[in-house]
């Protein structure tokens, strides 16, 4: 029960209370006038009309307002159908078994509609319309014949069946109608002139060749007359769904049933007019197969919709995303590509679809590419290639393209789907990073094989001399000891070179200086000694640089300044060199410059040399950068420039 109660109260929050007012005067309104226009339109007053529209109102009205206000509404409407039916001469007692099964009927729709339906009932497919009928065109009038009838006439069971009979065309064609406008109404409006156009041609030719139907005499009518309707009802359920079919079984009901109660017509034997079953199940076998049509063409058409809003999104996605993507269909041949593609290309759609695409790929990698795409579609596989593709500027850009299989529902294959993404760059990052591997076991070799020539040639060779010296005076004796102290001073001196010589090695690859005092001092001690040793002179100044510097910023520095110092030294031809290390708020900054011969460095960055390189690459480690300003002719300054993070600068001030 407390489920039952959740599900019919689920759509209350959709109804909005300001119309309330409005929905109950014109559900009142229509119960009142409708009936009573019927009946005004019979010419006997003991006439039984085919249709009754007074429940299907009445239900049509319950479902657009809150359950709080269906006792008040019902209440209304009941009264209306009384003064309604006691101005058309119907007895108390008829009346009296006509309002509980009325409100059995009314009760049983709506309850059941509003169990079923989240809101405002909406027919818009097969399961829709199978619920509605149900309780609506089923259960309702079934329920509430079985009182109904007891007001009706003498005989039961055909009283029960034009009861039935009549609630059922009421509820298949009044309370659709209606609540078909209240949906679809505002989006109706919407439409074309050329929508609207039509409409009205198909109720006019409806209504026209309805008249002609069932007005014409008995002895000139024929049977056959009445298949002449199907074309227009099928319009009707084709273009317009349920509203078309609602509107157009309405007329076909009013005119069928004037024309008979008028004796004219294929039901003109109907006359007097208190049996109409037979007119009443022409008009229910005549609305349920396009019923049932129209909720077939709106099914279609929602699915219809979804696809075009899926292919939409997917559309959307595709052109905005940064990739190149493209879609083949089972014949293996390109059926679409998106905007990022043809932007690459420069080329339009048509010029790319089919095989056209093939024609930016470059010769080299054709055969391949389409080798691999083609052994992919025949295993039903995933697949990844790269191959070159001729951009719009006509540079070949390599294309990373990965190639998916696409499947129908039911497993059978719809195509591939494939994403391409340009690697040029990480191509050729690929590449320079393997040459500056390549380079580096070089520059390794290159510096073991350097000091392997230091200790063999220079050094080794010099600590074998001494000790062949030495073992030399072993054997002579020193005629005094003037010549003792002679020996022995040439042996400290060389000695002392040795050290002092091991040391500068040392120094070279590793500075304890650096360490131990720091960068300023490393640094100027280093000038010292390779001006020493090269016979040059070089300027050094500092200024403002912190007393504690990060190790790895400091080793950095130490770096860049021996191999910039060392190269312009080497190369430049220059006799006077500058070195200064500078401070700053945000970090500290290094320049090597002098005055020489200078030298092409973008050449040089791309040359077979590390220096420069590694001094890039290590200002990058620490998020340094490295300029060069240099001409050939004209010297050439190395600024190296290293910024100082917030926890750095802390430690520097407490340093």
């Amino acid at each position: 029960m407390a489920s039952f109660r959740s599900r019919i109260f689920k759509g209350e929050s959709h109804f909005d209370s300001r119309w309330t007012v409005l929905v109950v005067c014109i559900t009142t309104a229509l119960s009142y006038l409708v009936p009573k226009l019927a009946r005004l339109a019979t010419p006997n007053p003991q006439t039984v009309w085919p249709i009754w529209p007074g429940c299907a109102i009445l239900v049509a009205g319950l479902l657009l307002v809150r359950m709080s206000v269906w006792p008040a509404l019902i209440a209304v409407c009941f009264v209306a159908f009384g003064l309604s039916d006691l101005q058309a001469g119907v007895s108390t007692r008829a009346i009296a078994w006509f309002i509980p099964g009325n409100t059995l009927e009314v009760l049983t729709a709506a309850l059941g509609l509003r169990y079923c339906f989240h809101g405002v009932p909406r027919l818009s497919g097969v399961r829709a319309l199978a619920k509605y009928s149900l309780f609506a065109v089923i259960l309702a009038p079934l329920a509430g014949s079985f009182l109904s009838a007891h007001g009706i006439g003498p005989g039961y069971w055909a009283s029960w069946r034009i009861a039935f009979f009549s609630e059922v065309l009421a509820f298949a064609t009044v309370t659709p109608f209606l609540l078909s406008w209240i949906t679809d109404g505002r989006a109706l409006m919407r439409k074309s002139s050329a929508f609207h156009l039509e409409g009205l041609i198909l109720i006019t030719g409806l209504v026209l060749l309805s008249y002609v139907t069932f007005t014409s005499p008995q002895n000139q009518s024929s049977p056959a007359l009445l298949f002449s309707l199907v074309p227009f009802l099928l319009w009707s359920a084709l273009r317009f769904g349920w509203l078309g079919v609602s509107t157009s079984m309405i007329i076909v009901s009013c005119v069928s049933s004037w024309a008979a109660l008028y004796g004219t017509g294929p039901f003109s034997h109907l006359m007097p007019f208190t049996n109409p079953v037979s007119l009443q199940l022409f008009l229910v076998f005549a609305a349920v197969p396009f019923m049932v049509l129209a909720a077939l063409s709106d099914e279609r058409e929602e699915a219809a919709h979804a696809v075009r809003e899926s292919e939409a999104r997917f559309r959307l996605v595709a052109n905005t995303a940064p990739v190149m993507i493209w879609m083949s269909g089972t014949n293996r041949l390109c059926s679409y590509v998106n905007q990022p593609w043809l932007e690459f290309t420069g080329r339009p759609l048509e010029a790319e679809l089919g095989n056209g695409w093939t024609e930016g790929v470059h010769k080299e990698d054709l055969q391949h590419c389409l080798e691999t795409f083609s052994r992919a579609f025949d295993q039903r596989q995933s697949c990844a290639l790269e191959y070159r593709l001729r951009r719009k500027d006509g540079e070949y850009r390599w294309i990373l393209d990965t190639a998916v299989p696409r499947f129908n529902s039911n497993g059978s294959l719809a195509g591939y789907i494939g994403s391409c993404l340009d690697i040029t760059d990480r191509k050729l990052a690929e590449g320079a990073l393997a040459s500056v591997g390549r380079r580096l076991i070089e520059a390794q070799e290159q510096e073991r094989a350097w000091i392997a020539r230091e200790l063999h040639d220079d050094i080794a060779q010099r600590i074998a001399l001494l000790s062949v010296e030495l073992g030399r005076r072993d054997d002579q004796d020193f005629g005094s000891m003037v010549e003792v102290h002679t020996f022995l001073q040439l042996v400290r001196q060389r000695i002392f070179e040795l050290g002092k010589d091991i040391q500068a090695l040392s120094h070279r690859l590793h500075s304890s200086k650096l360490e131990y005092l720091g960068l300023v001092t490393a640094a100027k001690g280093f000038c010292r000694e390779l001006s020493e040793q090269s016979k040059v002179q070089i300027e050094f100044k500092d200024s403002d640089i912190p007393a504690a510097i990060p190790k790895e910023i400091s080793v950095c520095l130490y770096r860049v300044l021996q191999e910039a110092l060392q190269n312009a030294v080497k190369h430049s031809t220059d006799q006077n060199f500058r070195v200064e290390l500078r401070g700053t708020k945000e970090g500290i900054s290094l320049s090597v410059s002098d005055s020489g011969v200078g030298f092409d460095w973008h050449q040089a960055m791309n040359g077979r040399g590390l220096g420069l390189v590694s001094m890039r690459e290590r200002l990058r480690l620490v998020s340094g950068e490295l300029s060069i300003q240099s001409a050939p002719g004209r010297g050439t300054t190395v600024l190296a420039s290293v910024l100082l993070k917030d926890e750095d600068r802390s430690l520097a001030v407490a340093g």
